[in-house]
């Protein structure tokens, strides 16, 4: 395993994702914190082009909880049935609707156990909406960020958790906000699975990752 990265390569790495792209944005398309919970919900073993596809419609005529339950469940798995596992997402966001109505006044709640408690929101898809609608620096952690993290030694960890932790703990606080962001972008992008796109990479110099593909 690659050895954690040190303090101050860490610091240059992010120095160049901050040069490059000061203000990363997430892919799934939203117009409020609710529609970014359905969003982020939907995207679970699905990629973020498909569910903009399935949502484009659906949220220009639902964007609240009230809506979603108005519509209700046949309706919404029509939208999204081009997604992977419709019929449970389907489910899974006309309960959390339900949920949200009655629990939290039609508010989508701002802490981690809250939002976890909803059904079909994990950690992950929590910290991404307490990340991107209020401003938390919580890390959502998925397949691309556990594979750069340890590939490049950024953050070193064996699952999704520790991964999470090892940013935290290892990221300078001025890079928190966005680091997630920067390094999902990399690793969609750049540092692929199968073919690491190497000659494009910002960091590739500082790297340690050794079966460099230089495209």
């Amino acid at each position: 395993m690659v050895k954690q990265m040190g303090y101050q390569t860490i610091v240059e790495v992010f120095r160049r994702f901050h040069e490059a792209e000061p203000q990363p944005k997430g892919e799934l398309n939203h117009t409020n914190a609710y529609t970014l919970v359905v969003a982020v919900a939907l995207s679970a073993q699905a990629t973020d082009v498909g569910v903009n596809k399935a949502t484009e419609a659906l949220f220009k005529i639902v964007d609240t909880p009230q809506k979603m339950l108005d519509l209700g469940e046949e309706a919404l798995t029509e939208h999204i049935k081009t997604i992977g596992l419709f019929r449970q997402k389907a489910k899974n966001v006309m309960k959390t609707a339900r949920i949200l109505v009655e629990d939290y006044g039609g508010e989508v709640p701002s802490s981690r156990a809250a939002l976890q408690s909803l059904p079909g929101v994990g950690r992950k898809t929590a910290n991404v909406v307490l990340n991107m609608w209020w401003g938390v620096p919580a890390q959502a952690v998925d397949t691309h960020i556990l594979r750069v993290g340890n590939r490049t030694g950024i953050a070193v960890g064996k699952d999704v958790d520790a991964v999470e932790r090892a940013i935290e703990d290892n990221v300078p606080a001025e890079y928190q906000h966005h680091a997630h962001h920067w390094l999902i972008l990399h690793g969609r992008y750049t540092c692929k699975a199968r073919k690491p796109v190497c000659g494009n990479c910002l960091i590739r110099d500082i790297c340690p990752y050794e079966d460099k593909v230089y495209d």
